[in-house]
């Protein structure tokens, strides 16, 4: 008996199926039941929410997840292996559990789920980025989801979170804090995975706002931003020469100084230069 329900603890399971954490994969398993479900707990109140999670592997987040009463999870799970266990939580919880055997990245889930919606995953580290990035950047805003809450290496949560000034401030702070509030809610450490990676873990909560913090047009913005973080070294005036002849003016214009670089440039900034770019 696990505490979260009648399943067997979650070590038992991995020996009892033979899993072992695929590194090609980027799987390592968390273990502990207890964390899991205050994991599932940092994503809010869940009853009367769809949830996608992906990476869900022996099922640890899953059970957290439904123990803390979401309606329907829709689990996506690339390894086979996985499956056995999986199918156990479905039958602990009927009816409320739904896995389906693909590759996140090549599936549209969003014909399994019913609004309001919520993605709550220990991500596989070798595509976590590439599904946050995918998230946020969707055809229309607002966004299929309300909130975000996921697992990455530490180091990626902070630039998430990044301020400018800082050295972790880049694209993917920009990207993230435009269109969504941002906020680390836990670190965690090696030993708590089964293997243990070789660095620290964190989860990061993001909720989407409703409009975008400033105007600007998504593709101007994102090609000004990577123009930018490209050679982040460089002043503005130099790293968005390619952009326009006249770029010095422009920057004036945002109210920008064209020997400002890039990790200097707040998001309001970024977008102010986007609209001059438009």
């Amino acid at each position: 008996m696990s505490g979260i329900d009648d399943l067997p603890p979650l070590r038992d399971v991995i020996a009892s199926h033979d899993l072992r954490a695929k590194k090609s994969l980027g799987q390592n398993f968390l273990l502990d039941l207890n964390l899991t479900a205050k994991i599932a707990r940092t994503a809010g109140d869940l009853e009367g929410c769809d949830i996608l999670e992906v990476g869900p592997g022996p099922g640890g987040l899953t059970r957290g997840l439904l123990a803390e009463g979401a309606r329907h999870v829709l689990a996506v799970e690339k390894d086979a292996r996985c499956l056995p266990p999986l199918a156990e939580v479905a039958a602990a919880y009927p009816g409320r559990l739904e896995v389906m055997n693909a590759d996140a990245l090549e599936i549209d889930a969003t014909a399994h789920l019913t609004p309001p919606i919520r993605i709550v995953a220990n991500l596989p580290y070798n595509v976590g980025t590439e599904l946050l990035v995918r998230w946020l950047t969707p055809p229309s805003w607002p966004p299929f989801w309300e909130s975000l809450t996921l697992m990455f290496q530490k180091e990626v949560a902070e630039r998430i979170v990044a301020k400018p000034g800082s050295k972790a401030y880049g694209r993917l702070a920009i990207l993230a804090q435009w269109r969504a509030d941002a906020r680390i809610v836990m670190t965690l450490p090696p030993e708590a995975f089964t293997p243990p990676p070789k660095i620290h873990s964190a989860v990061v909560h993001l909720t989407a706002r409703p409009e975008p913090l400033f105007p600007a047009e998504p593709e101007v913005l994102s090609r000004v931003v990577a123009a930018a973080f490209n050679q982040r070294r460089k002043m503005l005036r130099s790293a968005l020469r390619g952009l326009a002849p006249d770029i010095e003016d422009r920057i004036l214009a945002a109210g920008l100084k064209p020997t400002m670089r890039a990790e200097e440039v707040s998001i309001e900034g970024f977008c102010a230069l986007a609209r001059q770019l438009a």
